[in-house]
């Protein structure tokens, strides 16, 4: 069986507050691990994550634990950068041996032939976060965060930005038609054939049929507590309410 999840936003809005979501989690992890080959992370997994040289952020020793537990039974773990996560510069590979993947992927699957992808930035829309996007990837810019800001200064600032931004605090609605995930899908069936679209960073829970593909938006781990589960024919999109 094969696992999708995203947006789980650990840390969000504060430790104390993000915990039991943290617990819920770590349960649904420990529910799938017996049937688990892979288990696909489709970003922004933490409210905020950057790696320093020797440090990393506080907490989520939990859900690391259970990372570290299930790289070890073999089970392949798969890491998407989202708008929140996108400094990942080793940390997941060295300790949970992750697949860190920064662009959409396109992968076949027992026959079928996925995409899958955080969601951010795609298609012709939101320009302002594109720039933002190019500012947060120079490698100057990030050399000068890195070395001449104090991480619990660095670590603060960047919660302060990411909270006035959050998606998380605004209530997303489904567009129908107009859901711009899905004019991107139909964009890219127009060269090429995909059975499966699976994205996140909309917060919105969908499966919704385009022509003969189906479109997957998981939803999150704040309100929705949703996943999708591959069984090398069926894609379900399913909640834990346990």
């Amino acid at each position: 069986m094969i696992y999708f999840v995203s947006d789980l936003h650990l840390g969000l809005p504060n430790y104390k507050q993000a915990l039991p979501r943290e617990k819920k989690i770590v349960h649904w992890l420990d529910t799938i691990k017996h049937n688990a080959s892979d288990i696909y992370f489709l970003g922004d997994i933490f409210e905020f994550w950057y790696e320093w040289k020797f440090v990393i952020p506080k907490h989520f020793s939990r859900f690391f634990g259970k990372l570290a537990e299930l790289s070890d039974a073999g089970v392949k773990l798969h890491f998407f950068t989202g708008n929140h996560d996108i400094w990942a510069f080793g940390y997941f590979e060295e300790e949970f041996n992750m697949k860190i993947y920064r662009k959409p992927l396109e992968i076949t699957i027992a026959d079928k032939r996925f995409y899958l992808a955080h969601g951010d930035g795609l298609g012709p829309r939101d320009k302002f976060y594109k720039l933002l996007k190019k500012i947060f990837t120079n490698k100057i810019l990030q050399w000068f965060f890195t070395n001449l800001i104090h991480p619990n200064l660095a670590y603060r600032l960047a919660l302060l930005i990411s909270h006035k931004r959050d998606a998380c605090n605004k209530k997303p609605k489904f567009k129908g038609n107009d859901e711009w995930l899905f004019k991107y899908a139909k964009t890219v069936l127009e060269k090429k054939n995909i059975d499966f679209f699976i994205f996140g960073h909309r917060h919105i829970p969908v499966s919704q049929k385009i022509d003969k593909s189906l479109v997957v938006i998981l939803g999150d781990w704040i309100k929705n507590f949703t996943y999708a589960q591959f069984d090398g024919e069926k894609l379900e999109l399913l909640k834990y309410d346990k």
